[in-house]
């Protein structure tokens, strides 16, 4: 068995899966339960909640992409990067995903470096703010500065759900 059931129903075949079995629900309710950093937080905060921030801090023609910067996550995990360059085949499998949502919502082929930025301000965000912060030094932050347009207060769950999918609609409205 090479699918998973989503919480619409549907099977998302790893092997067969075509851009129908993407539902923009099953990804803002995937993303919105899944925690960052594998868990290692004081208090849940999502990767929904996380994908809505960057989505704020990005210019506003790279909003839409930002928003949709990990969906392929909610087929496939938040694995932690360090974790995630041991393991070649789940990052193939991971691209294959992603290019599927890509094509599905008219994404750039590969992402923008503007969204890549903003990523990383948002990890630089989440260390100062979700009390992850040892002191240790994090090469990839190197003059990566936190944001100051922002100041995380961790959502529940249903709470990031609702603020996903109301960006989600917001931001397609505007492309449309």
């Amino acid at each position: 068995m090479s699918f998973i059931q989503t919480a619409s129903g549907q099977h998302f075949d790893y092997l067969n899966a075509s851009t129908e079995d993407v539902v923009i629900e099953d990804i803002a309710t995937a993303l919105s339960n899944q925690c960052r950093f594998a868990g290692h937080l004081p208090e849940f905060y999502s990767v929904a909640q996380h994908s809505v921030l960057c989505s704020q801090i990005v210019p506003a023609e790279f909003a839409f992409e930002a928003l949709m910067h990990d969906a392929a996550e909610a087929y496939c995990l938040d694995i932690p990067a360090p974790l995630k360059a041991l393991l070649p085949d789940y990052r193939r499998i991971e691209t294959q995903v992603d290019d599927l949502i890509r094509c599905k919502f008219g994404l750039p082929l590969h992402q923008s470096p503007a969204v890549k930025y903003a990523d990383l301000v948002m990890l630089a965000t989440e260390r100062r703010d979700l009390e992850i912060d040892d002191g240790t030094r994090w090469p990839i932050l190197e003059g990566i500065p936190a944001s100051d347009l922002i100041q995380i207060i961790p959502l529940r769950p249903g709470q990031a759900y609702g603020l996903f999918m109301k960006r989600f609609n917001e931001l397609l409205e505007i492309r449309q």
